[in-house]
Order: C-alpha cells, then structure tokens, then sequence
C-alpha cells in the first residue's frame, strides 16, 4: 500500500454524488453543502472557482481559478465557494447541505433544473458542461494526504491523463442495475489519477512522507508499516527488514518523513483505527488487535493520550453517517 493507496483504502466512494451541469451563461451557483472534496471538469465552455475571500466575490485578495476544456479541480471542504461563469456574477442558486438546491431566498430549483438523469443546469444544449463528483472522506488516513493539498487544486488538459474522462461522461448518465457501484468506483479512480499526475509535476512541493516513499530505505519500511500495523514493529525490526543499521535507518526516516519510525507508526494505527470506530461496528477490543495494540485498554490510553479523547467518545462524536452531497438533480 503507498501513500495514494492509503488514501483511499478506508472510506473509499459510497454513494457519491456524480452529475453533469448543463450551463449557458451567464450562470452562477452558490456551493455551500459542506462536503469534503468535490472533483469538477469542464467537457466544454469556461467556469470560474470563486472561493470566499477570493477576489471577484467581493472581498479579499485571493485568485480565483479558471478551468477550461479537459482541466479538471479538486476543491476542498467545508468551506463555501461559488463556481461561475465569471468570477464577478452573483449566485442565482445555492446548493446548500444534504445536495438541496435552492435560489436564494430559498425556493427549490431541483426540479425545475432538472435535464435527465444525473444531468442538471439552465439549458439542455448550454454551451457550458461540467462532470462533477463529490462524495464525503471523513477518514483521518485520507487526511494526512489531504492536509497537503491547496484549497483548489487545479490541473491543466495538459498536465493529466483524461483518459477515465470518456469512460465517466458516458457512464453518469446511464441508468443500469450497480450504476452506482461503477460511478463510486470511477470516481475514486478519477482522484486517484489527479493526485498522482499533481504530486508527479516537476517542483511539486508534495508532503515529506509522500516524497519518501521513493527513497530506497524509507519507502520500503513505509510500505511494511502501512500494509502490516498490526506487526509489532521496532526501530530495530524496521532497519533490518531494510538491510540498514538501526542507527542509520532512525535517522534516515526522521529526516525524510519529519517524524520518527515509531512516531509514524503511532500515528498510522491511530488513524486506522480512528477511520474504523467511525466505519464499522467492530468492538474497541476487536479493533485495538486489527490496528497493532495488545487491546482495548492500551488502543484507548494511546488514542486519549495522543486526541485527547477515549475512542468511545471518538464513534460518538463521529456520528457514522454519510452526509449526502452534491444535487438532488436526475438518478441520485
């Protein structure tokens, strides 16, 4: 498992919300569903990404970011932004939580905007189609990775391999039995391409564990760590798997990582099983030996010690629950 793999391995799509927005301008839609992550390409026509504090919402000194044909974005949550068709229009639309679509004095718009299945916007034949997925990744693992990324991260036609892209505007709009699994299925494959082509740029400053994972020494003890945290891993087992002395290895990872080998790997298992109180129904007990502690006591004394919170009080406040997102326009 590396460190995209990690990303995704956990709470991966289920559920997610795919559609096509069918836009003639002028068009400006208010996005304030709270979701985590949400993927936007433009198939045709322009759009601007107007984050709050940007310049052209009026206030603050920001960039907004423009997207062309066969660019693609990823924005990041919870945060409200607005995607227009010029960066100074005001909003005639809000998508507010739970994917409801309203103007904005709050009379529904889902029906009157809806174009077919998975398909939503102002005019069948608009000169401006965007593919958007958002789906909720509350997992901590996804949030180490996340955590490194820009508020809008944007790619050129140029800069990725749309080669999922076809395969995706193809498949939104169909209406067959498990479309929901492919579309899941599509769009974590989709996230996955963006962030490897936008790690993989030249002078891309990607997070040091990410960088690491290339090293001849690190990245293979990363990978031991990630596929096996319930190994009772040392320093000393670490470097030997590794074919280093114990001293070097220590500080080889340090320096590369920014954190000790078993800093790392707390953080690791916490994470997992952080991503597993809020997934599953599984004990304490039963997860503590999944994540590599000898049980539910000394899981709960590391998870306190380290979130300041016992993992009971973790599920509680996690809540469980998908969040639905994105617009309540054709098939979902």
């Amino acid at each position: 498992m590396d460190a995209l793999a990690g990303l995704l391995d956990g709470p991966r799509a289920r559920g997610a919300f795919l559609m096509r927005m069918v836009m003639e301008p002028p068009w400006s839609v208010r996005i304030e569903d709270r979701a985590p992550i949400c993927l936007m390409s433009m198939t045709a026509g322009e759009a601007w990404i107007v984050r709050d504090g940007d310049s052209g919402d009026g206030g603050g000194d920001g960039d907004a970011v423009h997207i062309g044909p066969g660019d693609i974005v990823i924005v990041r949550g919870p945060d409200p932004y607005t995607v227009a068709h010029a960066p100074d229009l005001a909003p005639f639309a809000r998508i507010g939580p739970g994917g409801v679509c309203t103007t904005l004095r709050g009379e529904a718009l889902s029906t009157s905007m809806d174009l077919g299945i998975r398909t939503w916007g102002n005019a069948p034949n608009g000169s401006a189609t965007m593919l958007v997925g958002t789906y909720l990744m509350e997992g901590e693992i996804s949030g180490r990775l996340l955590g490194a990324l820009p508020p809008v991260l944007r790619l050129s036609s140029r800069e990725w391999n749309r080669s999922l892209m076809p395969l995706l505007d193809d498949e939104i709009s169909r209406d067959e039995p498990g479309q929901s699994v492919v579309l899941d299925r599509l769009l974590d494959l989709l996230l996955i391409a963006v962030l490897r082509s936008w790690f993989s740029r030249p002078g891309a400053d990607a997070p040091a564990w990410y960088r690491a994972m290339g090293d001849p020494v690190v990245g293979p003890a990363l990978r031991l760590v990630q596929n096996s945290p319930a190994h009772p891993w040392t320093v000393a087992s670490l470097a030997a798997k590794c074919g280093v002395s114990r001293a070097g290895f220590a500080r080889r990872f340090t320096e590369l990582v920014g954190e000790p080998p078993m800093a790392y790997l707390t953080g690791w298992r916490l994470a997992l099983a952080a991503d597993r109180l809020r997934e599953t129904d599984a004990t304490v007990e039963a997860i503590a030996r999944q994540v590599g502690y000898s049980g539910a006591f000394a899981l709960s004394a590391a998870f306190k010690r380290v979130r300041g919170i016992s993992p009971q009080e973790h599920r509680t406040l996690g809540g469980g629950g998908t969040a639905a997102t994105g617009v309540n326009a054709g098939g979902r």
